[in-house]
């Protein structure tokens, strides 16, 4: 259980300091760069809490999305700025780089064969799906909470 605090905690650092890099590029204002910080890492420390949980790596960053949508929002509501300025820093660190790089390899080497190879075809749909699910669950995940919650109408 220990291990798993640390773990979840060594995770969330280690996301807040790309999420505080990715808002200085966006030229988000200095006294807003600790939330973009905090989002990042709760979204990126619970995407760890829910993987260790069982989850596979797409709904776990789903709801980690969703998770830095609503906290966002709150920051947004607090600061009077769009939850966007807070919220596009938090998710590039969840980004799943390593899926696509091995999609990437994978499809070179198998251009780069005179025969077709079954474990790179299976390794190329693998990890290319791998990342167009991820890439989706953290498209929806961040927009549900603000759909649902700047709804003009009401649901029912």
């Amino acid at each position: 259980m220990m291990s798993l605090i640390w773990a979840v905690l060594d995770d969330a650092i280690f996301s807040a300091i790309p999420a505080v890099g990715f808002a200085m590029v966006f030229n988000v204002p200095r006294r807003f760069l600790p939330y973009c910080a905090l989002a990042g890492a709760l979204g990126h420390g619970s995407r760890t809490l829910w993987l260790s949980a069982g989850l596979p790596i797409e709904w776990a960053t789903f709801l980690a999305a969703a998770l830095v949508g609503v906290v966002t929002i709150g920051f947004a509501k607090r600061h009077l700025a769009p939850p966007l300025m807070y919220a596009v820093a938090a998710i590039i660190p969840m980004i799943p780089g390593t899926y696509a790089f091995n999609t990437v390899i994978a499809l070179v080497q198998l251009t780069a064969q005179s025969h077709v190879s079954a474990e790179l075809t299976t390794e190329v749909i693998s990890n290319g799906l791998k990342t167009v699910f991820i890439l989706g669950a953290l498209s929806v995940g961040l927009a549900m909470p603000s759909l649902l919650y700047f709804r003009s109408r009401p649901i029912i």
